[in-house]
């Protein structure tokens, strides 16, 4: 009667095997597994525990709720909002147990110091970063950060107004460095400032952004390493004259660009201004792309599979 009884006993949820309880969890999302999961038994929270759950933290679902204001940082973040945030990094930070691997912000979501600082100390081997908007990091917390992130190897950021600081906290500290993308104007000073300080990037993502042709040209020349470049849907401009200089839309890549291009192994590009939504869009914006007008996961995709989220 007894062998009968377990034969027909219905295991408890708490009973499942870790790997069977670790493959569902990996269906959940960040909020799902944070939300009270690793509180139900010992078994739970060793499944939520599990590196794999953790490999990548992905909060680009995650949006501030903000005011712009017109001093900076030029946005005032909800209390709320801030404390949905810290709460969702500190719940995350202590499941993973430093087991992160790729960090993805959603690009308007309004990170403060503390907050990044707060991550970074818990997450020292991260190999890829995707940034948010700058308006509350400030050039302590990011230069901080990036000397924790030593294995560092792919980032994702917005422009950047001085770049020297950033990139050279990146050469100093992050040797296996490989991989950028900018989301935002790129201009002469962001050009020589990369080739002095990452001369041994091999790729580099300049879509949907501001590009001066000078800048381009510079980076053709001075990153002898780079592989891959990807200008898809660029706002590609040149200036002439003297006093005033007159901004010309350059609509097609001219025979010098291309020839310093040829030796990529791929150089990515749309410019189809006519037909391409985005290249529309990029040039609607002048390179500056206004991505909350868009639709939502659309700053996520880039032409370079590694970088594409």
């Amino acid at each position: 009667m007894e062998e009968e009884y377990e034969s027909r006993r219905v295991r408890r949820w708490e009973e499942l095997d870790t790997d069977i309880l670790v493959r569902i969890f990996q269906k959940f999302s960040v909020f799902e597994l944070t939300s009270g999961l690793a509180h139900v038994c010992r078994g739970w929270r060793a499944a939520c525990c599990d590196p794999i759950l953790w490999k990548t933290l992905d909060l680009s679902h995650m949006r501030s709720s903000f005011i712009k204001i017109p001093l900076e940082p030029y946005v005032y973040v909800e209390r709320r909002s801030d404390e949905a945030l810290t709460r969702i990094l500190k719940l995350s930070m202590n499941l993973s147990g430093g087991n992160t691997r790729t960090l993805i912000f959603h690009f308007n979501l309004f990170l403060s110091d503390d907050q990044l600082t707060y991550t970074a100390e818990r997450c020292p081997g991260l190999r890829r970063v995707v940034l948010p908007a700058w308006n509350r990091i400030k050039k302590t917390g990011i230069c901080k950060a990036i000397r924790i992130w030593k294995d560092l190897e792919s980032l994702t950021m917005p422009s950047i107004a001085n770049p020297p600081y950033l990139l050279t906290e990146i050469a100093k500290n992050c040797k296996n460095f490989k991989e950028l993308k900018i989301m935002g104007p790129f201009e002469i000073f962001f050009a020589n400032t990369l080739i002095t300080c990452l001369p041994n990037l091999k790729t580099l993502s300049l879509r949907c952004s501001a590009i001066k042709r000078e800048a381009l040209m510079k980076i053709l020349d001075g990153l002898p390493d780079l592989e891959v470049l990807n200008i898809s849907h660029s706002h590609l401009v040149e200036y002439s004259g003297w006093q005033p200089q007159q901004k010309v839309i350059v609509r097609e890549l001219d025979k010098t660009i291309m020839e310093k291009a040829s030796r990529l192994k791929r150089f990515l590009t749309c410019m189809e201004h006519k037909t391409c939504v985005m290249c529309q869009r990029t040039e609607n914006d002048e390179g500056i792309v206004r991505w909350y007008k868009y639709e939502e996961g659309e700053w996520k995709v880039d032409e370079v599979s590694s970088l594409h989220l």
